[in-house]
């Protein structure tokens, strides 16, 4: 049986290497940032390295969107595990707007919206994205739960859906505190 690219210790460091990369290049800049040529040099690794250990850059674009969105819902669990950042509403905003819209991070918010739109015009992420949602539903009701708002699904994605439509009226309208918006209407719809 032939050997999988990669699974060498060596290979699976460099695999690593280059997801990580493209995650941080996805976080900073969007789909766009994420290219052979940056990717390969953000992870300090020759050019032909992405297109070995990728077989296209839609499969890098996917590790990219796996690991950041996975360690984004780590956080958020990590956080209630040990408690929660006080207000369990808060971790809410952390796992959909990013924890960095705490300090007023427009471009935060601008580039997390920009990647979850951005991910539903590529079809191949459809998959991967379904099934993170789930994993986020389950961060969230938990959540929501400690803040004595335990909701079905459905509630649930109403919830969701109340908050992304406050974000975009004040990505719209140039609000330079989005996070703001989402908490009263968070706060509205419980």
């Amino acid at each position: 049986m032939p050997k999988e690219k990669g699974a060498t210790e060596k290979g699976e460091r460099r695999r690593q290497a280059l997801t990580e990369a493209a995650a941080q290049l996805l976080r900073e800049g969007g789909f766009d940032a994420i290219r052979h040529r940056a990717v390969a040099e953000r992870a300090g690794l020759p050019l032909a390295s992405t297109t070995y250990y990728f077989d296209s850059l839609d499969a890098l674009v996917t590790a990219a969107v796996e690991r950041t969105s996975r360690d984004e819902l780590a956080e958020g669990r990590a956080h209630l595990d040990a408690g929660g950042p006080g207000d369990p509403l808060e971790l809410v905003l952390d796992q959909l707007l990013g924890a960095e819209s705490r300090d007023g991070g427009l471009d935060a918010v601008l580039l997390r919206y920009e990647r979850l739109v951005g991910a539903g015009r590529r079809p191949y992420l459809a998959p991967l994205m379904r099934e993170l949602r789930g994993e986020l539903d389950a961060v969230l009701a938990e959540a929501l739960a400690r803040a004595g708002h335990t909701l079905d699904v459905d509630a649930l994605r109403h919830v969701v859906e109340v908050v992304d439509g406050a974000v975009l009226s004040a990505l719209i309208e140039a609000d330079p505190d989005p996070r703001k918006a989402a908490h009263t209407a968070l706060l509205r719809v419980l």
